[in-house]
């Protein structure tokens, strides 16, 4: 089996740097350059398909869109997600804090899988723990709340009739706010999440995987004689990254195009 996780691409323009090098990364990864793209040696660089894309939150800046009320900005990228779809990758998407209500276009309609919080996967025997990591500081009751608030169903039947172009230009002047938040509190982040994981890796999780704090770490354990992994994704914002996972390893790696 065969996988690539990215988190936190945060595309907002198509003329954006990060949005570019997204749709290379995406052709790459459809053409089978994966290994090519991982700076491991035991890896071979001969082209193989992958078998899943994940898709762990925070995709977009924010996405509020309704299935027939898409932004144009996202239209490109999701044609080239599509593409992908047909050589037979699955795609599985997280929500984010910046990216829900995705289940009626992106599962209903395009056929790709959307977890709102945690998701459970089995490859190769190796059960992991999947989410985009916003809740995982439950100290912080005024973001739960707000959360809360934000994806409850009189929000969501509400957002439904704001016109869609004030409802794109409401989320965009949030999204940024949002993420100077998670720049500036990146380390601590990442303790609360691995405070999370390690109480999930006694639970018979041999790895656990988020994104939200955009910061690329990769973390072994060992647990009662097994070997454990822990991940946040980092981001495509700073650092291009993202985790390669096959025959039961896995390979934090920073995307640079080819050439």
């Amino acid at each position: 089996m065969k996988a690539v996780f990215i988190s936190d691409a945060h595309l907002k323009h198509s003329a954006d740097e990060r949005y570019v090098r997204f749709m290379q990364f995406l052709d790459d990864l459809r053409e089978g350059k994966v290994r090519s793209l991982v700076d491991a040696r035991e890896l071979g660089r001969e082209k193989t398909p992958i078998d899943h894309l994940y898709i762990v939150g925070d995709f977009f800046d924010f996405w509020f869109c309704r299935s027939d009320h898409i932004h144009p900005e996202f239209r490109l990228v999701i044609s080239r997600l599509l593409d992908l779809q047909k050589t037979g990758v699955c795609i599985h998407m997280c929500e984010g804090n910046h990216d829900f209500f995705m289940k009626e276009y992106f599962q209903d309609i395009l056929g790709m899988e959307v977890f709102e919080e945690w998701a459970t996967v089995e490859m190769d025997r190796l059960r992991m723990l999947i989410a985009h990591g916003d809740t995982a500081d439950h100290s912080d009751r005024v973001y739960m709340m707000f959360r809360k608030i934000l994806r409850s169903r009189p929000f969501y039947h509400i957002q439904r009739f704001i016109p869609a172009s004030l409802l794109w230009t409401l989320a965009a002047g949030t999204s940024n706010v949002s993420k100077q938040v998670n720049d500036d509190n990146s380390e601590y982040l990442v303790e609360k999440m691995l405070s999370l994981a390690t109480v999930k890796l006694r639970e018979n999780y041999d790895a656990v995987i988020m994104g939200h704090c955009h910061k690329p770490v990769l973390r072994y354990f060992e647990v009662e004689g097994r070997k454990k992994t822990f991940v946040t994704l980092g981001d495509w914002i700073k650092h291009y990254s993202f985790l390669y996972y096959e025959r039961r390893k896995f390979f934090l790696s920073y995307y640079q195009p080819p050439g």
